[in-house]
């Protein structure tokens, strides 16, 4: 055999053992990548969001909070490493929502994450098994957000729910109806919200109501159900009652409760409010106002298109109080985690929410509300102009529920002490003292059933 083709042979062999030993390696890597894999947990989450209408400018295929979610859980599948996650993505109708979360509690549907209005889960925070989660939440992620959006999402000094979106009602007015009644001096064609002096307010209503027709009104009132009683519930603040105490009761039997009472019985007896008001709901007010019969009224960011539409010139005021900066009744949307016994489902839950606000883009899907991320606020400010006066009025508002374990149960009593108060039988006294009885009543209940997680 000749030395070239010893030569020839000696290179055949090596790339047949280098090829061999690719293979080997390759087969190696696979079989530690197939092992890996099978090391990590399966892990299943169920995340349930109620049928909730919102827009995004990042992302014009976002209508609802159903196709929201769904663009956070795929990314998070997408990147999360301990573990190998499979979410679940639950949408239900809003009158389904009991039997949805607490109806599934123990069970194999129990959820994991919920995506929801605050005005309806913070009663779930009272059952046990909604777990603080201030473990997740960074100081960079704390600094991001208003801190009456951490009150609002925080009890007993932990935080139980993290704020995406806000949404703000404030009263807004006819400037037309206000020029009929000489008061050209408080409108202004900024758009911004106003805020009127308690002084301002009885110049107000007084001219109102003497200069304007008879089949038109000063100010908006209604008695026949909850429907818009946080709003009469933020008058009963304006002066100065804190409406809650420091131990979560209804506290109106003070001066300052007492006061705004009687305020608003004073009102009902002049004729400052819709005739039978007591026989009302918010939405018949509504029509008044976009029929031009009404001079104040609600408004957020939702009702500007409606109201636009309706023809109304109008501009924005906050709620009165005593220091004259305002209040405004604050609605937040956002996520809470719950402890379903399993270590593992609840470890990748908080991640999930915790990867939600360290990521610039699933942030970014909160510009189209009012995103609580003020990093987004700046971001979008260019297509938010609308929503900036809103943005600006961030911190007049306040938490309205107070975070008590049975705030329907309040809302069910509360509205029919309203109408007590606009049948004008009772004095002020006896109808604070009786709104503070009914609501506390449905309160100690709740906190007879209350339990927070442990």
């Amino acid at each position: 055999m000749n030395k070239k083709t010893i030569i020839i042979l000696v290179i055949l062999a090596i790339l047949v053992l280098g090829l061999a030993l690719g293979g080997y390696f390759l087969i190696k890597d696979q079989s530690d990548k197939q092992r890996e894999a099978k090391q990590k947990p399966e892990v299943t989450l169920i995340v349930k969001t109620p049928v909730l209408q919102t827009t995004s400018y990042k992302d014009k295929e976002i209508q609802d909070s159903y196709t929201l979610i769904k663009r956070l859980t795929e990314a998070f599948e997408e990147q999360y490493q301990d573990a190998n996650v499979n979410i679940e993505l639950v949408q239900f109708e809003k009158a389904d929502e009991d039997n949805q979360i607490i109806g599934c509690f123990d069970t194999n549907r129990a959820t994991d994450v919920l995506y929801e209005e605050y005005f309806n889960m913070s009663t779930y925070v009272h059952t046990g098994k909604v777990v603080p989660i201030d473990d997740i939440i960074t100081e960079e992620i704390r600094s991001d957000i208003d801190d009456n959006y951490w009150d609002i999402s925080t009890l007993n000094g932990k935080t139980y729910m993290m704020p995406y979106l806000g949404m703000q009602n404030t009263l807004c007015y006819n400037k037309d109806l206000f020029k009929q009644a000489g008061l050209e001096r408080y409108i202004t064609d900024e758009d911004v919200i106003q805020n009127w002096s308690l002084e301002d307010w009885e110049v107000i209503l007084s001219n109102l109501h003497s200069k304007l027709q008879s089949n038109k009104y000063t100010m908006l009132m209604y008695g026949k159900n909850e429907m818009g009683d946080t709003h009469v519930i933020t008058l009963l603040r304006s002066r100065g009652s804190t409406f809650f105490d420091e131990n979560g009761r209804v506290k109106l039997t003070t001066p300052e409760g007492i006061k705004a009472v009687q305020w608003l019985m004073d009102c009902n007896k002049k004729g400052y409010f819709p005739a039978n008001a007591e026989s009302l709901e918010i939405n018949d007010c509504y029509d008044l106002f976009t029929n031009g019969q009404l001079a104040i009224y609600i408004n957020n960011a939702v009702l500007d298109a409606s109201i636009s539409q309706s023809g109304i010139n109008y501009g924005h005021v906050n709620f009165p109080s005593v220091d004259g900066k305002g209040f405004n009744t604050t609605f937040l949307t956002g996520f809470e985690v719950f402890d379903n016994g399993d270590e593992e489902r609840l470890k990748v839950a908080k991640d999930f929410i915790k990867f939600i606000y360290e990521t610039e883009e699933l942030l970014d899907y909160s510009a189209g509300a009012i995103p609580c991320s003020n990093k987004v606020a700046l971001k979008y400010a260019d297509v938010l102009k609308d929503k900036q006066k809103y943005i600006d009025n961030n911190n007049q508002g306040w938490n309205f529920t107070g975070n008590v374990p049975e705030w329907r149960k309040v809302r069910e009593v509360f509205y029919k002490d309203v109408r007590e108060l606009l049948y004008g039988e009772k004095t002020a006294e006896e109808i604070a003292k009786q709104i503070e009885d009914d609501c506390n009543k449905a309160i100690d209940a709740g906190y007879a059933e209350s339990k927070l997680h442990e």
